[in-house]
């Protein structure tokens, strides 16, 4: 029973957590979105690998800022406020859906996700998702694993300052 107790203290002083799980350790896949600049940043071994414009909320409050946590990914999601079908040409969430835990859902509400309307990419017309374009979202879909930490925020900052700020860049 000691070694039971020992080994629980042990962990948890070694390991931090933030808010919503452990620490991005600095190399692991990590996601920046920027409302300011309506971009998406993808960062892994400590450095910016990508960045793509989105599409973010109508209105500021709309995509939730914070710290979060990808818990659900789809090829071809279905929509469900219109009950479209995924792969079908009007289905507004396009070919991929990274759904993360925002406002305390379980990542099928707020996501990163394509769209069928790519003139909207750059714009804040969403109704809280972040949208990419099609070929953009696929392309991340591929390397992002479930539980990839995702920070959305309106800064003026650079992603590297971001990401060395929230400890996902040395």
């Amino acid at each position: 029973m000691l070694k039971i107790i020992s080994a629980v203290c042990l962990t948890f002083i070694f390991s931090p957590i933030w808010p919503l799980g452990q620490n991005p350790m600095p190399g692991d896949p990590f996601i920046i979105v920027n409302k300011k600049n309506n971009e998406v940043a993808y960062i892994k071994d400590n450095k910016v690998q990508t960045v793509m414009a989105a599409a973010t909320g109508k209105t500021e409050d709309l995509t939730p800022e914070g710290f979060f946590t990808i818990t659900v990914k789809a090829v071809e999601p279905y929509y469900r406020k219109k009950d479209i079908k995924g792969g079908d040409p009007n289905n507004p969430l396009g070919t991929r859906w990274i759904g993360f835990d925002a406002a305390e859902t379980d990542g099928r509400i707020y996501g990163i996700h394509g769209t069928n309307d790519p003139s909207s990419i750059g714009k804040y017309v969403s109704q809280g998702c972040i949208r990419l374009q099609n070929e953009a979202v696929e392309s991340l879909f591929d390397f992002v694993p479930i539980g990839t930490k995702i920070l959305i925020v309106t800064s003026p900052d650079n992603f590297e300052q971001i990401g060395r700020a929230y400890g996902a860049i040395k």
